[in-house]
């Protein structure tokens, strides 16, 4: 049997720490017609901020096949394929490809907090560009009605949470670099 090699277990265990923080986040929300608000887009960021694309992307993966497969991950409980094909499976798609973009970013460059600013910004524009033609296309409603309900009540909680991950990811680096002195997650 192939012994793993101890950083890449630490990796699997930090994303699937980061899959768990995830679904508890789901679990802290604030139902507002079929779009809640919740605390996983915090923790989509800081999967890519701190994992890096790869591992980050596969962390929130994970998480969204957990999901996809009954488990109660997302938002106020909820499991299964009918989660992922109503109106916020747009939402939970763009987790992943948000946390690839931003682990994508935030890695490519100094860990300067520009590259992290400019990271969570487009990761957060990634999950909407992804969660409203979704929320659209399954409501059937006008683009204006899909705008209004999913994206203007999350503005500026998802400006708190970008803000969030950027203040957590400077604060966490310099801990997980410790074991890791040559490149963190990539």
């Amino acid at each position: 049997m192939r012994e793993v090699p101890l950083m890449q277990l630490r990796r699997l265990v930090l994303a699937s720490l980061m899959a768990a923080l995830t679904a508890v986040g789901a679990y802290i929300h604030i139902p507002l017609g079929p779009v809640p608000i919740v605390l996983q887009n915090l923790f989509v960021l800081l999967a890519g901020l701190l994992l890096g694309p790869r591992w980050g992307a596969a962390s929130i993966g994970v998480y969204v096949l957990v999901g996809a497969c009954g488990l109660p991950v997302f938002a106020g409980g909820k499991g299964g394929l009918a989660t992922l094909a109503g109106p916020t499976g747009g939402y939970l798609a763009g987790f992943v490809l948000g946390a690839l973009v931003v682990g994508w970013i935030a890695h490519s460059g100094s860990r300067r907090t520009v590259w992290d600013i400019a990271a969570v910004a487009l990761g957060t524009l990634i999950i909407y560009a992804c969660g409203i033609p979704w929320l659209k296309l399954v409501t059937a409603w006008s683009w204006d009605k899909a705008l209004t309900v999913g994206l203007v009540p999350f503005v500026l909680g998802d400006v708190v949470k970008a803000i969030v991950a950027v203040m957590l990811s400077k604060a966490l680096r310099p801990l997980m670099d410790r074991s890791e002195p040559q490149q963190a997650f990539a």
